[in-house]
C-alpha cells in the first residue's frame, strides 16, 4: 500500500492558455476502468504529494497533473493566469490531449475548488467526483480554521498574534508556530513522508502567496472573496466528499456541502487532518475504490 515512486507509463507535457503543463499517467490509458484525473493543492504545489492514489492504478490509469505556474509545468507567475476559468481548461485541454471521453475526477484542497467548479458544469462524460478536504468557501475555511488555530497552546498563539501585528510573519518563530497549526491540522505524520516534503521543495510561493496568503488559515490573495457553494447543488454525478478528523476542511464544512450536492455523501477519517490519503492510506485508499466501483 501506497506506491511511493510510481511507474509513469506516459508523461510529457501539454500546451494550455499561458504556458505548458506537465502530466504523467500511472496504469495505461485504454485498458481497465474509467481514468481517474488527479488535482492537486496549493495554490502553487505538486502533484508529488497525492502519489499514494497511484495504487488505484491496478484498476484504472490515473492520471495527474501540475497546474500552470507549478511542479514541472511551466511557470510565468502572471497573475492573469490566477483564475478559476483558466485552471479549468486545463482540465478540458488535458483531456482532449489524452483523448479521455469518460473520466472521474478526484480534486484535494485547492483542487477540490476546481473540481467542484469543473463539475457544476456538468462536462460530457465525468461518471464520479472525489472532493477531498475542499476548500469551497474561503469565509467558510477562515473561520473553521480560526477556531482550531485558537486551541492552539496559548504561546504558541501570542507568538503568532504578535509577529502578525508586528508585520514579522517571516520570523522563524512565527514560521515555528505555523508548523505546529499544521502538524495538527494538515498532516498529523513524523516525520512527514517524502513525497510531501517533495512538494514543499518545488512549491511556488509566488503563486500560493498571490491566490492564497501567507499560510493555510490566512487568505489575502485572489481567492480571499472566493465562495463556490451555489455550484454545489449543480453537480448531477455521484460525489465522495472526503476529510479527515482534524481536518483545515472540517468535518462539519465537508457533510454541509456533501448535502447540497444532490448524489452526495461525505465521509471522515479518524487519526487524520488534510492528507487523509498519507496519513491513513490504507482505510482511505479503501474508501475510494469502494465509492469507484458503485460506477
Amino acid at each position: 500500500m501506497a506506491t511511493a515512486n510510481p511507474t509513469f507509463h506516459q508523461e510529457g507535457h501539454i500546451q494550455v492558455s499561458g504556458g505548458r503543463i506537465w502530466y504523467g499517467v500511472a496504469g495505461e490509458l485504454g485498458t481497465g476502468k474509467t481514468p481517474l484525473m488527479i488535482i492537486h493543492g496549493g495554490p502553487g504545489m505538486s502533484h508529488d504529494y497525492l502519489l499514494s492514489l497511484a495504487d488505484l492504478a491496478d484498476e484504472r490509469a490515473v492520471v495527474f497533473y501540475d497546474q500552470l505556474d507549478a511542479g514541472r509545468s511551466d511557470r510565468p507567475n502572471d497573475p492573469k493566469n490566477w483564475v478559476v476559468a483558466r485552471f479549468l481548461d486545463e482540465i478540458k485541454g488535458l483531456r482532449n490531449a489524452l483523448d479521455l471521453p469518460r473520466i472521474v475526477v478526484f480534486g484535494n484542497s485547492w483542487g477540490g475548488t476546481l473540481a467542484a467548479a469543473y463539475a457544476a458544469l456538468r462536462p460530457a462524460g465525468l461518471e464520479r467526483l472525489v472532493l477531498s478536504s475542499p476548500l469551497i468557501a474561503t469565509k467558510r475555511w477562515i473561520t473553521d480554521n480560526e477556531t482550531h488555530r485558537i486551541a492552539l497552546p496559548n504561546d504558541v498563539v501570542t507568538v503568532m498574534k504578535e509577529c502578525e501585528a508586528g508585520g514579522r510573519t517571516d520570523a522563524p518563530e512565527y514560521q515555528a508556530a505555523v508548523q505546529i497549526f499544521y502538524e495538527r491540522h494538515f498532516c498529523r505524520l513524523k516525520p512527514w513522508p517524502d513525497n510531501l516534503l517533495a512538494t514543499f521543495e518545488t512549491l511556488n510561493l509566488e503563486c500560493y502567496f498571490g491566490m492564497w496568503g501567507p499560510n493555510e488559515f490566512s487568505c489575502s490573495g485572489i481567492l480571499k472573496d472566493y465562495d463556490g457553494t451555489n455550484g454545489l447543488a449543480l453537480i448531477e454525478v455521484p460525489t465522495l466528499v472526503t476529510c479527515g478528523e482534524f481536518d483545515e476542511a472540517t468535518p462539519a464544512a465537508c457533510a454541509h456541502y456533501a448535502s447540497i450536492i444532490p448524489r452526495g455523501e461525505a465521509v471522515s477519517f479518524p487519526n487524520s487532518s488534510h492528507l487523509a490519503f498519507i496519513e491513513v492510506p490504507r482505510a482511505y485508499i479503501g474508501r475510494i475504490r469502494k465509492f469507484l466501483a458503485q460506477g
